[in-house]
């Protein structure tokens, strides 16, 4: 078990963009096959730590994406190409091997957007609770959401001073808006991307897992992304929201992933 502090370029091919910022990555165990683990928004790798140990025979490896965990902030607000191209950075370091791909939430959108921009760079996607699409809405909650949303906007347009505005945004945002501090322009960034066109463009294996009770990223996204992405298949989990798949669920989530890991390992070798 070791911690490595990365501090290699994003960027496109050509190596254009500016150094990032470095990135801590912990290795766990030794495989023909890497995992990468990819943790959703307020979380670091320590998240997928007590699920990747109980995985032996590969080659763990648990980021904290930039502005997360042990990881310094983006020096701008980054949006998923940008947190694509730094991975896709870090994944050029590793030794030659499969590297299957296991997001959680907000780590599924960068995951999507990797495998998008970095075609070939990923043998296979396992997302759990995956963000990056539409939630699908009643057209009550629809209302509901637009007679909000211009309430809010309508007091921020009166409000007298930035006190009173930041106020309004943390009794109309959400926890995570709430509580995301300097990293805010990165979540808006982030929240209002739609990767439905970058979902149909995966051309490696998919397994999408899904909890039953998740309100956050509810099974719907699942089935959608399911449509979209060709060839994905989809597991829905009885008894479980958004965070305690990861928890309650990491029994199920590593049988699963053993069962995958194994179908990449064989495709790889054909």
């Amino acid at each position: 078990m070791s911690v490595q502090i990365n501090g290699s370029r994003a960027g496109d091919s050509d190596g254009s963009r500016e150094p990032s910022p470095p990135m801590h990555v912990r290795e766990i165990g030794a495989g023909p096959l890497a995992i990468v683990w990819a943790h959703g928004w307020g979380h670091s790798g320590a998240t997928f730590a007590p699920v990747a140990e109980g995985l032996a025979g590969f080659s763990h490896y648990l980021l904290d994406l930039p502005g997360f965990g042990a990881s310094p902030i983006p020096p701008e607000p980054w949006g998923t190409a940008e947190y694509a191209d730094r991975v896709a950075a870090f994944l050029k370091t590793l030794p030659p091997k499969p590297v299957l791909w296991v997001g959680h939430s907000n780590g599924c959108r960068v995951g999507i957007r990797l495998a998008e921009r970095h075609p070939g760079m990923l043998s296979g996607l396992l997302l759990i609770a995956a963000a990056g699409l539409p939630r699908p809405m009643s057209p009550l909650q629809r209302l509901r959401r637009e007679a909000r949303s211009r309430l809010y906007k309508t007091l921020r347009f009166l409000a007298r001073d930035e006190a009173t505005r930041d106020k309004l945004r943390g009794r109309f945002g959400s926890a995570d808006y709430r509580n995301a501090g300097p990293m805010r322009p990165t979540l808006v960034r982030l929240v209002n991307e739609n990767l439905a066109d970058a979902a149909k463009t995966i051309r490696v294996p998919v397994q999408l897992v899904f909890g039953r009770n998740d309100t956050e990223t509810p099974p719907a996204l699942g089935e959608r992304y399911r449509d979209l992405i060709p060839g994905a298949k989809l597991a829905i989990l009885e008894g479980y929201d958004h965070n305690s798949i990861l928890t309650a669920g990491r029994f199920q989530l590593q049988t699963m992933l053993k069962s995958f890991a194994a179908d990449i390992e064989r495709k790889a070798g054909a």
